[in-house]
């Protein structure tokens, strides 16, 4: 019974949510996806409380490349492009910023967490040519299911499955599974 409510209460997020889910697709025909999706991210990240949960969870399930149900995006989060896979039980705290990134089962990201989309989004080997016409490459980022990654931290490189960062972390370099990292840039301080 309890299920059958859940399915019903989420389908009714989604039908709410769905003005803004035709809007992403009709932005997608004269625009890229991602540029689309963190147009309508900034709107709904700025709906309170566990209404803008349930109402950015119905959005997101149609427009990102997976996405739990279950999932919970806190309030003010911002997600800069499409290619975002986030699984079930996912918890990310307010105020973060996410780029291209698959996020494992039993993941919880503190507030203002960033993800990059990799460590070389942007070049400057130029002094010649104006930073914003170098250009960059983007890379997807891992968190390995069961990571818990504190306030603050940025994040550019992979994290392995059961791993700790600690707040206000720069993890710059891959993390391999069960460590606990800190600093900036993060280094592992022991395993777990």
């Amino acid at each position: 019974m309890k299920s059958a409510l859940k399915a019903v209460f989420f389908f009714i997020f989604a039908l709410l949510a769905l003005p803004f889910t035709l809007l992403y697709f009709l932005l997608c025909v004269i625009m890229n996806k991602s540029d689309a999706l963190a147009s309508l991210s900034q709107s709904l990240s700025l709906v309170p409380g566990k209404f803008g949960v349930y109402l950015r969870s119905g959005f997101y399930r149609f427009t990102l490349e997976s996405y739990a149900v279950n999932a919970v995006v806190g309030f003010g989060t911002l997600f800069s492009q499409q290619q975002i896979s986030i699984a079930s039980g996912v918890y990310i705290g307010p105020q973060g910023n996410i780029g291209m990134c698959n996020i494992e089962r039993d993941c919880l990201l503190g507030s203002a967490v960033h993800i990059m989309s990799g460590a070389k989004q942007h070049n400057f080997d130029d002094p010649n040519t104006p930073l914003r016409d170098q250009g960059g490459e983007f890379t997807k980022v891992t968190i390995g299911e069961n990571t818990w990654v504190g306030n603050g931290a940025l994040i550019m490189a992979d994290i392995g499955k059961n791993c700790v960062v600690a707040a206000g972390s720069v993890v710059t370099k891959p993390v391999a599974d069960g460590c606990i990292v800190g600093g900036n840039p993060a280094k592992v301080l022991k395993t777990r």
